[in-house]
């Protein structure tokens, strides 16, 4: 608050200096000449007090001391010219009305002058401040390089430079160095000072020979495989790189009045080559709000989200169903602080195994909406112990489903995998086992709907690559890859989410919903982009060890069946598989046998009847 009082003291005073002064000129060169007589210069000085009133006060009424030297533009400028315009209009009819003789061109001259001489001081003192201050702090600018010479790139190169002295501001030391952009026409020509210096192929031959530290890609409207291809040219620099998110996801609200506050660091989403997928949030609005939600899993990184997501649609209750006490802990507390009391939460430590528990908790809260997440999901670690993913995975399932239309629960919607497709693990194959139990009570279900949701891997939820890839280069190990040509299907975990509510909100029962996830990606060059994220170079700085496919492990996933088929929904982005028929008495019958190998730890048997009760299960040994 003192350097604002000194700053606008200062001000005041050079406008006090340069308004006297500019009379006294002006009144010496006119008497000069003889363009006003003796009788004027007499009320020279009650005239000049005036004009000096009237226009320090209009200067101040109209925010000409309210904008720090440096941030001044054409707007301030304007301002200041437009005040001295106000006075001097009023200092002259007070004269009149004081009867004090002035004459028309000394009070144009004066006008003139003192006004030339307040815009030359504010432009003068902010060049020499800014030059004084580039001087002293050259050495911690962190020279960036803007990719796109478009509206947005001139917005972003606008506020930087008005930020750049900004002590509160997070971009102060960002030094805009030059422009990269496609469009020919823009090569070498200069935007504010900044110029386009090459194509955005040439972005790597760029950051070398202009010492680039930072990378803003400013192209919010830029479609998602240009996008891709830029970010890739990024990735192969050892430069920070943030990204302007696309033109959809941009907010312009008072809070959000910035481009430059919305760049976000570059994230391993933004290489999968396609936006994130829109979905309609009116239908899940409708389809949550007043209802009473159960979440199986819900302190997993899937079952996390879900609640999150459904917290946002005025649920009546959720309830938080999970083994994991601290996962279920974290996701309370999360909660809790962001809605206090106004959201009805129940987190509840149980297990879907349990029948009985399971039955106290379907008695007690009578929930409309289930969504079942919980489930054993990492391959490997499955593989060597296959009776407790049958344990957890499909009779889990069968418990949660069938207290679900026991006691008439609206909908319930389980979450299923890519993996249960064709599998070739323990793992998928009990997930198709419990995508068959869902289809099953769908066919001899009365009242609730039972919809399955499946879709690829979930980048950053549990048990997936990017967080180990993530802990292997923060801790200057080797990044493993088991297969140079492995690839899979990725999604986000918001994505997910959507995906499970919205098909939730459309289900008529029995379907099995699939996510149109665009083009599978590698994960050798997943984890390349990874390491060039964190600054340095693959193989080179952070070495890629293959270590050859794990037990179960698929070098690509599917997701859909043969015989499935595919129809689309009004998400042009979701299709649902179709309904094939279940014999009932066929897997209730293998159900039992396997429920009994499983119960007495038989390895080798619970993998033998899973094969039986699952035909496109081919165990793969690596």
């Amino acid at each position: 608050m003192k350097r604002v009082n000194v700053r606008k003291l200062i001000l005041a005073i050079a406008d006090v200096f340069i308004i006297v002064i500019s009379g006294l000129i002006v009144n010496f060169i006119l008497s000069f000449f003889d363009f006003i007589g003796a009788e004027a210069s007499k009320g020279l000085l009650y005239y000049i007090i005036v004009d000096l009133v009237m226009c320090v006060f209009m200067m101040y009424v109209l925010g000409g001391y309210s904008r720090l030297w440096r941030y001044f533009n054409i707007k301030d400028y304007l301002v200041c010219a437009l005040a001295m315009a106000f006075g001097f209009t009023l200092g002259y009819v007070i004269s009149m009305f004081l009867q004090v003789p002035q004459r028309i061109i000394f009070v144009l001259c004066y006008f003139l002058v003192a006004t030339i001489g307040v815009l030359a001081f504010r432009f003068i003192f902010k060049r020499t401040f800014l030059n004084l201050t580039e001087a002293g702090r050259a050495d911690v600018y962190e020279r960036t390089l803007i990719v796109g010479a478009g509206n947005a790139g001139r917005m972003i190169l606008t506020e930087i430079k008005n930020a750049r002295y900004d002590e509160n501001s997070p971009v102060r030391n960002i030094l805009p160095v030059c422009f990269a952009d496609d469009d020919i026409t823009k090569l070498r020509s200069k935007i504010n000072g900044v110029e386009v210096v090459g194509t955005t192929p040439e972005i790597p031959k760029i950051c070398t020979d202009y010492h680039i530290d930072n990378i803003i890609v400013a192209l919010p409207s830029c479609e998602e495989e240009d996008k891709r291809r830029i970010l890739d040219y990024c990735s192969a620099t050892e430069c920070k790189i943030k990204v302007i998110p696309y033109l959809s996801e941009l907010l312009f609200d008072d809070k959000h009045t910035q481009l430059i506050s919305q760049a976000k660091e570059i994230k391993i989403e933004d290489l999968l080559g396609r936006k994130p997928i829109e979905f309609n949030k009116e239908e899940i609005r409708s389809f949550i709000t007043g209802k009473v939600c159960l979440v199986t899993g819900g302190g997993g990184s899937i079952g996390s989200e879900l609640v999150r997501q459904i917290a946002k649609y005025s649920p009546k209750q959720i309830i938080i169903v999970d083994i994991y006490e601290n996962n279920a802990y974290d996701i309370q507390q999360e909660l809790v602080l962001e809605y206090g009391s106004s959201l009805n939460l129940v987190t509840l430590i149980s297990s879907v195994r349990d029948y009985d528990k399971m039955d106290v908790i379907f008695r007690k809260y009578r929930p409309q909406l289930v969504f079942h997440a919980a489930a054993h999901k990492h391959v490997p670690l499955m593989e060597t112990v296959p009776e407790e993913a049958v344990k957890n995975n499909i009779f889990g399932t069968f418990n949660v489903a069938t207290l679900a239309e026991f006691y008439g629960v609206d909908k319930f919607v389980m979450i299923s995998t890519d993996k249960a497709v064709n599998p070739t693990n323990v793992m998928g194959a009990t997930k198709r086992a419990c995508e068959m139990i869902i289809q099953y009570k769908a066919q001899t279900s009365t009242h609730t709907e039972f919809v399955t949701t499946r879709f690829g891997n979930v980048l950053g939820s549990n048990g997936s690559v990017i967080p180990l890839f993530r802990r292997q280069i923060e801790s200057g190990s080797p990044v493993t890859v088991t297969h140079p040509d492995i690839i899979r299907y990725f999604m986000t975990i918001p994505e997910a989410v959507s995906l499970v509510l919205e098909a939730g909100a459309m289900a008529k029962g029995g379907e099995i919903f699939v996510l149109d996830m665009g083009a599978p990606v590698k994960i050798t060059t997943l984890a390349e982009n990874l390491i060039r994220m964190y600054g340095k170079v693959p193989y080179k700085d952070v070495p890629i060890v293959f270590t050859g496919l794990r037990p179960g492990e698929k070098l690509f996933e599917e997701l859909l069946m043969d015989e499935e088929g595919l129809e689309s929904t009004a998400n042009k982005k979701i299709f649902i598989g179709n309904q094939i028929d279940i014999d009932a008495e066929d897997m209730l019958a293998k159900l039992h046998n396997l429920r009994k190998a499983a119960d007495e730890n038989d390895s080798e048997k619970t993998v033998e009847l899973l094969s039986e009760m699952v035909p496109t299960f081919n165990h793969q040994v690596n």
